[in-house]
């Protein structure tokens, strides 16, 4: 065996037993793009939702890691090009990153683009570096291009000197006593990162399990469940009457009942980001069949829908919510055995795309976010007395349980195991102390001696 197929063969090993996954969002099993051979390996260090800034740290604290786990990538899969894609007002983030290019004697480009929503998104990115479309349903590897994200491209660093993937930075914002980032183990609870974070200043209070556009709403009493998981960058705490709160409770049900108010006008389908890099992603004509019970066809544009919340959060005049209804026609589609849109690239829907980026602060603005900072410096380490971990992180499966209730872990080893060949992650115990229960989907630690 050659020397290259062994050093990938290594580093893919590292980065599965390290159970590394995806950190912007998705939490696709890392090692599984390793296996890949690609043209052009990305780096998506454009931080896509509002207020979230864990990237931006990373990059102008620990630029040397990223720059270290990016060259071992492309050295090990053979990449001839490597682009890390940013943001050009990260001016600092951006010097730290040439200076551990430079250090490494990398030929790492750097490519700066404008602070628009949804920037950090896969497909746009690749679309603002190459010009080029990814398939409508297709993966970039159809383009010969993987991507992945600066803090995944750290925890590959760490991988390779033997440490798991037990801890991230938690981006805990909003109405909070002190806006942070948050050190925080695999399976914190929300409860304790927003303590980390002195505590909510609004009573009652709701909490974003993400970002605010794609984030998942909470109200303040689930604060206590759910242990954030390997891919969970963010937490944002707003007012329970915040109109962000107000809109994502409301129910599915009223805005299917509410799709005859669709003026079709045509907005939701003008500003979608896949729409303007050429999918068949049309929203207002999805509407127009629930509304009316006919062009069926037009449903399948639905199952390209990304979920950005643009067309619900800015675009639309009337308050409706066609990504609601999108979701609505995925399901009805996926259960009648129908999984695809069109799967052509219509390149003339990508004329106006230059006229239409949505600046990010403008997005915050319109939704009353602009009192909360948008760049942290300050770092708290949590280390509570207990975690929920889930047993799966993203894309995958989950892994199966190898512990039982009772019994002593530390903090590394691994408690729940998946067959290399599916697609899934190990997962580890981030703190040391005692199994305290253990099902499909969360294995929960107490520290000893420790109350949960």
């Amino acid at each position: 065996m050659d020397e290259a197929p062994t050093a990938r063969a290594d580093l893919v090993d590292l980065v599965f037993a390290a159970g590394v996954v995806g950190a912007g969002g998705a939490g696709f099993p890392t090692h599984k793009k390793l296996e890949a051979s690609p043209r052009l390996l990305i780096v998506n260090g454009a931080e896509c939702e509002p207020l979230l800034a864990s990237d931006r740290y990373l990059m102008r604290r620990h630029a040397d890691e990223i720059v270290a786990g990016v060259l071992a990538v492309a050295d090990a899969c053979d990449i001839p090009r490597v682009v890390i894609g940013t943001k050009s007002h990260y001016e600092r983030e951006i010097e730290a990153l040439r200076a551990a290019i430079r250090a490494a004697g990398a030929p790492i480009e750097i490519h700066g683009g404008d602070s628009f929503y949804p920037a950090g998104d896969e497909q746009v990115l690749i679309y603002e570096i190459t010009g080029e479309t990814v398939p409508p349903g297709g993966i970039p590897l159809a383009l010969g291009i993987v991507v992945i994200n600066v803090t995944t491209a750290r925890h590959i660093e760490l991988a390779r000197r033997g440490e798991p993937m037990t801890r991230r930075l938690v981006t805990v914002t909003g109405s909070v006593a002190h806006p942070c980032l948050v050190d925080a183990p695999v399976g914190a609870l929300p409860a304790d990162l927003i303590a980390a974070a002195g505590g909510t200043t609004c009573d009652p209070f709701a909490f974003v399990r993400g970002g605010p556009m794609m984030g998942r709403y909470l109200p303040g009493d689930q604060a206590d469940v759910m242990g954030y998981g390997k891919a969970d960058a963010g937490l944002v705490v707003l007012p329970a009457h915040h109109p962000l709160v107000m809109f994502n409770e409301t129910p599915e049900a009223h805005y299917l009942n509410n799709t005859s108010a669709c003026i079709q006008c045509q907005l939701c389908t003008d500003m979608c980001p896949r729409y303007l890099i050429g999918h068949q992603m049309r929203p207002h004509l999805v509407m127009r069949s629930v509304s009316t019970f006919t062009y069926p066809e037009d449903l399948a544009d639905a199952l390209l829908c990304c979920e950005c919340g643009i067309c619900e959060l800015f675009a639309c005049p009337m308050g409706l919510s066609p990504r609601k209804v999108n979701e609505y026609a995925k399901r009805v589609l996926r259960a009648r055995g129908v999984n695809r849109g069109d799967p052509e690239v219509h390149p003339e829907y990508t004329a106006e795309r230059a006229c239409r980026g949505i600046p990010q602060a403008r997005l915050i603005d319109r939704w009353q976010l602009g009192s909360y900072p948008t760049d942290l410096d300050d770092v708290v380490r949590l280390d509570p007395a207990r975690v929920t971990i889930p047993t799966r992180h993203g894309v995958g499966v989950p892994a199966d349980p190898v512990v039982a209730v009772g019994e002593t872990v530390v903090a590394g080893q691994v408690i729940a195991s998946v067959d290399r060949a599916v697609t899934g992650a190990l997962v580890h115990a981030s703190i040391d102390g005692r199994v305290a229960s253990v099902d499909a989907s969360h294995i929960t630690i107490e520290r000893q001696g420790e109350a949960a």
